[in-house]
């Protein structure tokens, strides 16, 4: 009964956005080191080498730049106004910003701490961070060309109120790049979701594969990085954040319980 009440509870829109912004404010306040910049989970093709190029600098980061690589450059952003809602520490805007050659790029997130962190760390010419609710953004509507949402929206109290606020600044014709993960029981009611949103979806893949590959390809130095950074009564819960061999959200990937899907959509 107590686990029922405390799923009931996490379910709860208040509840939910305030643990998970104050979990975040938590990890930028207490994880300054400049090594740990991305927060999603990776992506590596399951079947050879990606043909990516990438600066020594950003190697270490490789599959956390390929997710975004597949999500972001999903379509041209020559040249176009981006926003990324949910930009965490804000390796992938820098990404962006540097490699996708947008004219603007905002990253916006729900923690305070994790913009101010973003913004010591990372300069690129029309780079930005601010700090914001994924479903009450501020900017004014047809403001952007593309957002950027990639693992992030799981964290939101109201997805509709989200997507809503998407729609809104986007321009006519821009794209909603977007990917997450969901429950397989529950992917037919996130689709619906999505669709019910009123924009129009150009392409869906599933990449939970291509997850699962970069897990296994980052465990160990994932786990190095965790033991070197995070004290002792903290790991076992990064382990799991991090979604590290071994983890219950590492073993439903793998089992297929749990699936990553990519997502393009067009207003």
């Amino acid at each position: 009964m107590l686990a029922r009440a405390v799923v009931r509870a996490y379910n709860t829109p208040q509840v939910k956005r305030f643990l998970w912004r104050t979990s975040y404010d938590f990890l930028a306040r207490r994880y300054r080191d400049d090594r740990w910049t991305f927060m999603n989970y990776g992506y590596r093709p399951p079947h050879g080498a990606s043909s990516l190029a990438l600066a020594p600098e950003d190697e270490p980061d490789r599959s956390c730049i390929q997710l975004y690589q597949l999500v972001a450059g999903a379509v041209d952003l020559t040249g176009q106004e981006v926003l990324e809602v949910g930009s965490g520490r804000g390796g992938g805007t820098s990404f962006v910003a540097r490699h996708l050659r947008p004219r603007r790029i905002v990253g916006v997130d729900v923690s305070p701490q994790a913009v101010a962190f973003s913004r010591a760390r990372h300069s690129a010419p029309g780079l930005s961070f601010e700090a914001g609710d994924a479903e009450r953004l501020g900017f004014a509507p047809a403001s952007f060309d593309a957002v950027l949402n990639g693992e992030s929206s799981h964290c939101y109290g109201d997805l509709s109120a989200f997507l809503n606020e998407v729609r809104r600044v986007l321009r006519a014709g821009g794209h909603f790049l977007y990917a997450d993960f969901r429950a397989r029981a529950v992917l037919e009611e996130w689709r619906a979701e999505l669709l019910a949103a009123g924009m129009r979806l150009v392409g869906e893949q599933d990449i939970t594969p291509g997850i699962v590959a970069a897990l296994d390809a980052d465990d160990e130095s994932k786990r190095g990085l965790i033991k070197t950074l995070v004290a002792r009564p903290l790991v076992r819960a990064f382990l799991q954040f991090a979604a590290l061999r071994g983890s219950i959200r590492y073993n439903a990937l793998r089992k297929g319980t749990v699936v990553y899907r990519a997502f393009v959509f067009q207003k």
